[in-house]
């Protein structure tokens, strides 16, 4: 195996072994599933397509990041995650906030990752409009995410309560989408040099 591949791997097999811990007595089979669902489809997805379009080490690590979170929320569900209860006890939050972790990973990750597709396949180049793009399919996955908790609920009621993870808070919707644009951002801000580096790497050992 070449180095390059290594984490990779690696990774997949952390990631596996945490969906496995999750697997085992969670809180609901209902909202596991419905959480840890699109970790699944984006490990098979990024499988599925290594050797055409292999990502950079620092996307790899964020994804895999990602993925760590909503497994932890199909486990315990996001309003009874452990962290969420540390942080509620040490900033004095008036409630579990593990979901605003999950929603600004929803910024942070996917703003890397939307930045590498779109100057590895020569989309759009560096520049105002690159960030202002990213930001903005940020955030329209951000709101379809929304749609998707919405549909849930309607489909299944009172079961979807979990996986919505509201808990009673009336501005929970917009927070969500206001933390992932604050997370997309401060990627954008913090790593996108790093990331260029990474994916410098990444395109000389595919050469």
């Amino acid at each position: 195996m070449q180095d390059k591949e290594r984490l990779p791997l690696s990774l997949l097999i952390a990631f596996l072994a945490v969906v496995v811990w999750s697997a085992i007595k969670p809180n609901g089979y209902f909202i596991w599933a419905l959480e840890v669902f699109p970790a699944l489809i984006a490990a098979i997805v990024l499988i599925l397509t290594y050797r055409r379009f292999r990502f950079s080490n620092v996307a790899y690590v964020l994804i895999f990041i990602h993925a760590i979170i909503l497994v932890i929320g199909g486990h315990y569900t996001y309003a009874e995650a452990p962290i969420g209860y540390w942080m509620q006890e040490w900033f004095g939050f008036a409630r579990n906030n593990y979901d605003k972790i999950g929603h600004f990973a929803q910024g942070f990750i996917p703003a890397i990752v939307i930045r590498e597709i779109l100057l590895r396949m020569s989309v759009v180049r560096r520049g105002a409009w690159l960030d202002f793009i990213i930001l903005s399919i940020c955030l329209a996955l951000s709101a379809f995410y929304e749609f998707i908790e919405w549909w849930v609920a309607e489909l299944t009621g009172e079961a979807a309560d979990a996986f919505l993870g509201t808990q009673g808070y009336v501005w929970d919707t917009q927070s969500d989408m206001f933390l992932c644009l604050i997370g997309a951002l401060l990627a954008l801000i913090m790593l996108s040099r790093l990331h260029d580096k990474s994916m410098e790497a990444v395109e000389a050992a595919v050469d």
